[in-house]
C-alpha cells in the first residue's frame, strides 16, 4: 500500500539575511594612528626592558654570589670580608673601565665607592674593611652582616 506524504512544512520557509560582516581595521585615521602609536610604544617599553635587564646582569650575577659567599658553610668572618672585597672589586670591574678600577687602593678605592654609590659608608663606616680586609684580617668584626648588607646596596644602586 502507498502511503501518501503531505508536503514538507518546512520546504517554503526563506533564511534570514545576516548582516555583513564588521571589519576589525578601525575606519577613521585618528583611531589608526593611535593603535600605530601604542603599538609603537609597547614595543619601545619591551626592548627598553631588554636592554636594562641584559645591562645588569653582573649584578644579577653579584648578588648571586653574595649570596653563596654569605651562605658558605665553615666560612668565619676574616675569609667572608675578602670575599667580599674581592666581589666588589669584581663587580666594579665588570662596568667601569679597568683602567680606573685597578690602581685603586685604600682611601681611594673607599672614596670611589662611595662616589659611584651616593653615600658615605664606605668611608667612615663599615665599608673601610674592605680596603684593608685582605691585608689585615684581624681587623674585621665576628659580625660581617653590616658589611653584607653594605655591600648588596652598592651592588644594587652604584651608578656609573
Amino acid at each position: 500500500m502507498d502511503k501518501i506524504i503531505p508536503n514538507d512544512p518546512v520546504a517554503g520557509l526563506i533564511d534570514i539575511p545576516l548582516p555583513a560582516a564588521i571589519s576589525l581595521l578601525p575606519t577613521t585615521w585618528t583611531s589608526r594612528l593611535a593603535i600605530a602609536l601604542l603599538t609603537l610604544g609597547v614595543i619601545a617599553a619591551i626592548w627598553c626592558f631588554a636592554r636594562r635587564w641584559y645591562e645588569n646582569r653582573y649584578r644579577r650575577a653579584a648578588l648571586a654570589e653574595l649570596d653563596r659567599i654569605l651562605h658558605a658553610p665553615n666560612a668565619g668572618a676574616a675569609s667572608t670580608a675578602d670575599a667580599l672585597a674581592v666581589l666588589v672589586r669584581r663587580t666594579a670591574l665588570a662596568i667601569f673601565p679597568r683602567e680606573m678600577i685597578a690602581p685603586l687602593a685604600g682611601p681611594a678605592w673607599l672614596t670611589f665607592l662611595d662616589h659611584s654609590y651616593g653615600g658615605h659608608e664606605f668611608s667612615d663606616g663599615v665599608g673601610r674593611a674592605l680596603a684593608v680586609s685582605p691585608y689585615a684580617p684581624l681587623f674585621v668584626t665576628e659580625d660581617v652582616t653590616p658589611l653584607a648588607d653594605l655591600v648588596r646596596r652598592w651592588i644594587r644602586t652604584h651608578h656609573a
